[in-house]
């Protein structure tokens, strides 16, 4: 079952990213302790509607953390050499995090994995959008169909 809204996130879950050219460790804990955040994951770095989900973040970035929200975070099952590639050619330094959840721990831990081995993709993460305030699960915006609405960065600015 997905997490729901009042529900606090796994912290424990380690995430990865390239900083300075390595490999690095952050826990979810690390992330969303004592801060108020949105996190929004896509089923795969420089997939069409991936593709699309991210310069959105990163045109609204100022108009997101304007409205009290620390950081923006993008996660994908993709590995981190992936994820900052994609994130350069897109521009997202300093205005959206992306951070790998490379053996979907925390999609599965969420209860939001996507089973995708019929077209070669593995286990993915759901397209989701969640504000989360120091943990807490404030909302939580989940793709039901394959068209992206409900995780883009205007409907996230609309909830908040």
């Amino acid at each position: 079952m997905a997490i729901q809204v009042g529900e606090t996130l796994p912290t424990d879950i380690t995430l990865r990213e390239m900083r300075d050219g390595a490999i690095t460790s952050v826990t979810l804990g690390d992330l969303v302790r004592g801060r108020r955040v949105v996190m929004f994951a896509v089923l795969g770095a420089f997939s069409p509607d991936c593709q699309a989900q991210l310069p959105g973040y990163i045109d609204q970035a100022d108009a997101i953390t304007a409205k009290g929200i620390d950081e923006i975070i993008c996660v994908a099952v993709n590995d981190p050499f992936v994820l900052d590639a994609w994130g350069s050619q897109l521009g997202a330094a300093g205005r959206v995090r992306i951070v790998s959840d490379g053996n979907a721990d925390l999609a599965r831990a969420v209860g939001l994995e996507l089973d995708v081995r019929v077209i070669g993709m593995g286990t993915r993460s759901q397209r989701y959008a969640m504000i989360v305030d120091d943990g807490r699960v404030e909302q939580l915006l989940v793709e039901t169909e394959p068209v992206l609405d409900r995780s883009r960065a205007e409907a996230v600015l609309r909830e908040l």
